[in-house]
Protein backbone atom coordinates (compact mmCIF):
# COMPACT_ATOMS: atom_id res chain seq x y z
CA UNK A 1 0.00 0.00 0.00
CA UNK A 2 1.79 3.48 -0.97
CA UNK A 3 2.30 5.68 1.93
CA UNK A 4 0.53 8.83 2.08
CA UNK A 5 3.74 10.64 0.24
CA UNK A 6 3.82 8.23 -2.25
CA UNK A 7 -0.50 8.50 -2.68
CA UNK A 8 -0.25 12.63 -2.79
CA UNK A 9 2.06 12.21 -5.96
CA UNK A 10 0.46 9.79 -7.35
CA UNK A 11 -2.42 12.28 -7.61
CA UNK A 12 -0.36 15.23 -8.30
CA UNK A 13 0.63 13.38 -11.51
CA UNK A 14 -2.39 11.98 -12.00
CA UNK A 15 -3.52 15.82 -11.94
CA UNK A 16 -1.11 17.09 -15.17
CA UNK A 17 -3.12 15.26 -17.40
CA UNK A 18 -6.59 16.42 -16.43
CA UNK A 19 -7.89 19.32 -18.36
CA UNK A 20 -5.14 18.83 -20.93
CA UNK A 21 -5.34 17.84 -24.66
CA UNK A 22 -5.17 14.32 -25.59
CA UNK A 23 -1.34 13.55 -25.85
CA UNK A 24 -0.03 11.62 -29.25
CA UNK A 25 0.09 7.99 -28.38
CA UNK A 26 2.34 4.90 -29.56
CA UNK A 27 0.16 2.34 -31.24
CA UNK A 28 1.25 -1.01 -32.55
CA UNK A 29 -1.14 -2.92 -34.98
CA UNK A 30 -2.48 -5.96 -33.46
CA UNK A 31 -3.79 -7.31 -37.00
CA UNK A 32 -5.42 -4.09 -37.88
CA UNK A 33 -4.29 -2.48 -41.07
CA UNK A 34 -4.30 1.30 -40.10
CA UNK A 35 -3.24 2.53 -36.51
CA UNK A 36 -5.80 5.34 -35.10
CA UNK A 37 -4.74 9.08 -35.02
CA UNK A 38 -5.87 10.23 -31.42
CA UNK A 39 -7.31 13.53 -33.37
CA UNK A 40 -9.42 11.22 -35.32
CA UNK A 41 -11.61 10.12 -31.84
CA UNK A 42 -12.70 14.33 -31.65
CA UNK A 43 -16.49 14.45 -32.09
CA UNK A 44 -17.72 12.04 -29.47
CA UNK A 45 -16.06 10.79 -25.58
CA UNK A 46 -13.17 8.49 -25.69
CA UNK A 47 -12.84 5.95 -23.15
CA UNK A 48 -9.13 4.67 -23.22
CA UNK A 49 -8.51 0.90 -21.69
CA UNK A 50 -4.76 0.12 -20.68
CA UNK A 51 -5.07 -3.35 -19.52
CA UNK A 52 -2.29 -6.39 -19.37
CA UNK A 53 -3.53 -9.90 -20.31
CA UNK A 54 -1.74 -11.03 -17.40
CA UNK A 55 -3.59 -8.60 -15.04
CA UNK A 56 -6.60 -10.41 -13.29
CA UNK A 57 -8.57 -7.77 -12.81
CA UNK A 58 -8.28 -5.94 -16.11
CA UNK A 59 -9.62 -9.93 -17.75
CA UNK A 60 -12.19 -10.34 -14.60
CA UNK A 61 -13.81 -6.82 -14.70
CA UNK A 62 -11.70 -4.16 -16.95
CA UNK A 63 -12.55 -5.44 -20.11
CA UNK A 64 -16.12 -6.55 -19.85
CA UNK A 65 -16.72 -3.68 -18.72
CA UNK A 66 -15.56 -1.78 -21.58
CA UNK A 67 -17.19 -4.46 -23.24
CA UNK A 68 -20.54 -3.25 -21.73
CA UNK A 69 -19.49 0.11 -22.44
CA UNK A 70 -19.31 -0.05 -26.34
CA UNK A 71 -22.02 -2.64 -26.36
CA UNK A 72 -24.49 0.18 -24.37
CA UNK A 73 -22.73 3.56 -25.90
CA UNK A 74 -21.46 2.52 -28.88
CA UNK A 75 -22.96 4.85 -30.84
CA UNK A 76 -22.27 7.90 -28.52
CA UNK A 77 -18.69 6.77 -27.43
CA UNK A 78 -15.47 5.27 -28.47
CA UNK A 79 -13.95 2.74 -26.50
CA UNK A 80 -9.96 1.92 -27.28
CA UNK A 81 -8.09 -0.32 -25.49
CA UNK A 82 -3.98 -0.37 -25.40
CA UNK A 83 -2.24 -3.74 -24.32
CA UNK A 84 0.26 -2.45 -21.90
CA UNK A 85 2.97 -4.00 -20.72
CA UNK A 86 4.92 -2.65 -18.27
CA UNK A 87 5.94 -5.62 -16.47
CA UNK A 88 5.70 -9.21 -16.84
CA UNK A 89 5.65 -11.73 -20.14
CA UNK A 90 5.56 -10.53 -23.30
CA UNK A 91 2.43 -11.76 -25.09
CA UNK A 92 2.91 -12.38 -29.08
CA UNK A 93 0.07 -10.43 -31.45
CA UNK A 94 -1.28 -14.42 -31.98
CA UNK A 95 -1.87 -14.96 -28.12
CA UNK A 96 -3.30 -11.45 -27.83
CA UNK A 97 -5.69 -11.97 -30.64
CA UNK A 98 -7.05 -15.40 -29.44
CA UNK A 99 -7.61 -14.03 -25.99
CA UNK A 100 -9.13 -11.38 -27.06
CA UNK A 101 -11.56 -13.27 -28.95
CA UNK A 102 -12.21 -15.73 -25.95
CA UNK A 103 -13.32 -12.51 -24.04
CA UNK A 104 -15.69 -11.53 -26.99
CA UNK A 105 -14.11 -7.67 -27.45
CA UNK A 106 -16.10 -5.28 -29.06
CA UNK A 107 -13.73 -2.75 -29.17
CA UNK A 108 -10.50 -2.21 -30.83
CA UNK A 109 -7.26 -3.04 -29.29
CA UNK A 110 -3.67 -2.27 -29.86
CA UNK A 111 -0.32 -2.95 -28.65
CA UNK A 112 1.59 0.10 -26.36
CA UNK A 113 5.14 0.49 -28.53
CA UNK A 114 8.66 -0.04 -26.99
CA UNK A 115 8.38 0.13 -23.36
CA UNK A 116 4.71 0.52 -22.10
CA UNK A 117 5.62 4.30 -23.83
CA UNK A 118 2.02 5.39 -24.14
CA UNK A 119 1.27 3.80 -20.60
CA UNK A 120 3.72 6.14 -19.35
CA UNK A 121 3.41 8.98 -21.53
CA UNK A 122 -0.55 9.01 -19.83
CA UNK A 123 1.08 8.47 -16.88
CA UNK A 124 -0.80 5.62 -16.11
CA UNK A 125 -0.86 3.91 -12.18
CA UNK A 126 -1.03 0.25 -13.63
CA UNK A 127 -3.60 -1.68 -14.98
CA UNK A 128 -6.42 -1.67 -15.71
CA UNK A 129 -6.01 2.24 -16.12
CA UNK A 130 -9.07 4.05 -17.29
CA UNK A 131 -8.31 7.77 -19.26
CA UNK A 132 -11.78 9.17 -20.24
CA UNK A 133 -11.49 11.95 -22.81
CA UNK A 134 -14.22 14.56 -23.56
CA UNK A 135 -15.58 14.96 -27.08
CA UNK A 136 -13.17 17.99 -27.32
CA UNK A 137 -9.97 16.08 -26.94
CA UNK A 138 -9.39 16.85 -22.93
CA UNK A 139 -8.85 14.48 -20.32
CA UNK A 140 -11.28 14.62 -17.79
CA UNK A 141 -10.77 11.28 -15.99
CA UNK A 142 -7.80 9.11 -14.84
CA UNK A 143 -9.04 6.31 -13.03
CA UNK A 144 -7.08 3.56 -11.91
CA UNK A 145 -8.61 0.00 -11.11
CA UNK A 146 -11.36 -2.33 -11.60
CA UNK A 147 -12.85 -2.10 -8.29
CA UNK A 148 -16.48 -2.38 -8.69
CA UNK A 149 -17.74 -0.32 -5.92
CA UNK A 150 -14.75 2.55 -6.48
CA UNK A 151 -12.67 2.72 -10.21
CA UNK A 152 -15.61 1.33 -12.06
CA UNK A 153 -18.35 3.16 -10.21
CA UNK A 154 -16.73 6.53 -10.49
CA UNK A 155 -16.08 6.21 -14.23
CA UNK A 156 -19.34 4.83 -14.86
CA UNK A 157 -20.53 8.43 -13.49
CA UNK A 158 -18.29 10.08 -15.25
CA UNK A 159 -18.91 8.44 -18.64
CA UNK A 160 -22.87 9.24 -17.75
CA UNK A 161 -21.92 12.55 -17.29
CA UNK A 162 -19.83 13.24 -20.60
CA UNK A 163 -23.01 11.59 -22.58
CA UNK A 164 -25.46 14.13 -20.97
CA UNK A 165 -23.21 17.39 -22.44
Amino acid sequence: SPSEKDRGILIFIVMEILNNQIQPWHLESIGQKDLPHYDSFKGKPLLILFFYLGCPGCVGRAIPFANKMAYEHGDKMNVLGIHSNFEGPEYTNDEIIENLKSLHVRFPVFRDAGMATTFHDYQAGGTPHWVLVDKNGKVVRSIFGSDPNRALLWLDYAIIEELEK
